[in-house]
């Protein structure tokens, strides 16, 4: 729509997209904090709270009156500032709607179904969940290649040539991408604001990514691939400001979780971020707490099938460290800090090359 005023009206400090990114932001943010409030009402009044595992440390019991679902709430609105904000032409802004809803949909099935059961965490079938995932991801990889017609090259961070053509076969790592980072977290949202400020962090990351690919110039000095992907930095940037809405109830005590309809579209944008601006290595360090966090369990079930010992006092590692008597708080702020770091550190590699 703004495009559309800018177009129709002649209003050009519309036609950029820092300022439509700007706008998102502040539109979403500011449908977040009107909308959550009263979902948190609804929530707590229907009683569709998060189930807590029997397994989970003591300190989760507590955490049991907790409303969940709060992703619905965010994506909803991460959703309706881009269609506002974003240029309908743009076929990669509208994959990137299109990924945003096919995934908060798993999710909010998921949810939906641990709140009615309301018994250690039983929500889809982890088979059904993962069919679900590929099948999405199956569908935008389809778009991308079929539609979009978008390049099947692969490339390496600190090499300025891609190194590999993948052709077809790059359907298969873009599916693996979305569905491991979508997975991955799902797996780091276990404490309050865990899983939030990372995102948030790795969002910006990548929206300066996908702004400098975008951009001819940029990009060409940076010896950086250029797509014509620049409009996706305003989803991204309308996903940042929902996320920091969120974060507003979700920081502890939290008074509200994202639950999988949150956590599962988050990592699978963040998936498609990767994609689109030829970052898919570079995901690793961008999302270093949420590869972390799926090493961590990688290797307690290894070990345990293997070995039979585990080695952590808990899996996902963030449970380890509330099992050694950490303080919650501190949990949290020290992951925001390793992925505040690792999300520089990518960044400053941008001009090696």
């Amino acid at each position: 729509m703004l495009y559309w005023l800018s177009e129709t009206l002649n209003i050009n400090i519309l036609s950029y997209i820092t300022i439509r990114a700007g706008i998102s932001f502040f539109l979403a943010l500011f449908f977040t904090l009107f909308l959550m409030p009263r979902f948190i009402s609804w929530a707590q009044k229907t009683s569709s709270v998060q189930p807590i595992n029997d397994l989970a440390p003591d300190r989760h019991k507590e955490k049991a009156k907790t409303p969940t679902m709060g992703g619905i709430v965010f994506i909803s609105a991460t959703i309706l500032a881009s269609l506002i904000s974003i240029k309908f032409t743009n076929i990669y802004a509208l994959g990137s709607i299109l990924t945003l809803g096919l995934f908060s949909m798993i999710g909010f099935k998921d949810d939906f179904a641990k709140i009615r059961k309301n018994e250690n965490l039983a929500g889809l079938k982890a088979r059904t969940k993962l069919i679900l995932q590929i099948v999405s991801a199956l569908i935008i990889a389809s778009f991308l290649y079929f539609l979009a017609d978008f390049n099947t090259q692969l490339y390496v961070p600190f090499i300025k040539n891609p190194v590999l053509d993948m052709g077809v076969y790059s359907i298969i790592l873009w599916i693996l991408v979305m569905i491991a980072t979508s997975n991955a977290v799902n797996l780091t949202d276990g404490l309050d604001g865990l899983a939030t400020v990372p995102s948030i962090v790795a969002l910006t990351s990548f929206s300066i990514i996908i702004y400098i690919t975008g951009n001819a110039t940029i990009s060409s000095y940076l010896l950086m691939p250029h797509f014509n992907v620049g409009e996706v930095a305003i989803v991204a940037s309308a996903l940042i400001g929902a996320l920091t809405g969120f974060l507003w109830y979700n920081c502890h005590p939290a008074e509200v979780f994202m639950g999988d309809s949150g956590s599962l579209t988050i990592g699978a944008f963040l998936g498609y971020l990767a994609i689109i601006s030829k970052s898919e290595i570079l995901l690793l360090l961008i999302g270093s707490i949420f590869v972390i966090e799926t090493l961590s369990v990688i290797l307690q079930v290894g070990s345990y099938k293997i070995r039979k010992k585990r080695v952590f006092l808990m899996a996902p590692i963030h449970h380890h460290f509330e099992m050694k008597q950490w303080a919650e708080n501190k949990i949290i702020v020290r992951f925001w800090i390793v992925a505040i770091i690792s999300n520089l550190l990518a960044l400053i590699s941008l001009k090696i090359r």
